[in-house]
């Protein structure tokens, strides 16, 4: 009777699984839902013919393949280089293990002369929870020499060393993303124009 009540309740986190996860197809373009879905349909066979393994390995990596997507889609929130700077491609990266545990993340950098500036974004880790909590803590945030500032609303610590000309700006947007900001060589209102250009409005979207 246990037996049957764990294998129960293995089909029913299995079927919520696969039904859950079609609809965050809307967002992924056809090319890429295809093959999502395909990947999806073999774990349900696999599932069906007793092999548990191959239909969580398949599931798993379906997840990934909507992870990668969804940092290339993060990609469009950088803002373009300022006036005199150049910018570099973005990247992106969406890991199953890591630091941070399951999460996307993208970065591109910005040079102009000796100057250069990082932006990452990074969501969809569980670590990151306490950590975004901790940026928002105004007593941490004094204590490391920071100031709160907002953009676009949005809860962020700046740290900036005039003697280097060196800084950075920890931004926590929707409780779901962590930016932060590096430069190096550059002025505090380069760091700051660079952190208020990012498209928050976009960024949220996705």
């Amino acid at each position: 009777m246990i037996q049957f009540f764990r294998v129960k309740n293995m089909k029913n986190i299995f079927l919520y699984i696969v039904f859950s996860l079609p609809a965050v197809f809307l967002l992924i373009t056809p090319v890429y839902a295809n093959e999502v879905l395909s990947t999806i349909d073999e774990a349900v066979n696999q599932y069906k013919n007793g092999d548990y393994e191959g239909a969580a390995s398949n599931l798993d990596f379906a997840a990934q393949l909507i992870r990668q997507k969804k940092s290339e889609e993060l990609k469009e929130v950088f803002p373009d280089p300022l006036a005199g700077w150049e910018a570099e491609p973005p990247t992106s990266q969406a890991t199953g293990t890591s630091v941070f545990g399951r999460s996307v993340s993208v970065s591109r950098a910005y040079v102009k002369n000796k100057s250069s500036i990082t932006i990452d974004i990074v969501t969809d880790s569980p670590v990151m929870q306490s950590l975004m909590m901790m940026l928002s803590n105004p007593v941490i945030a004094s204590a490391g020499g920071g100031k709160l500032e907002t953009f676009s609303s949005h809860p962020g610590i700046v740290q900036y060393k005039e003697s280097d000309r060196s800084g950075s700006v920890n931004i926590v947007v929707d409780k779901r993303f962590l930016v932060t900001v590096k430069g190096h060589q550059v002025d505090r209102e380069n760091l700051i124009a660079y952190a208020g250009a990012i498209r928050y409005a976009e960024m949220t979207k996705k």
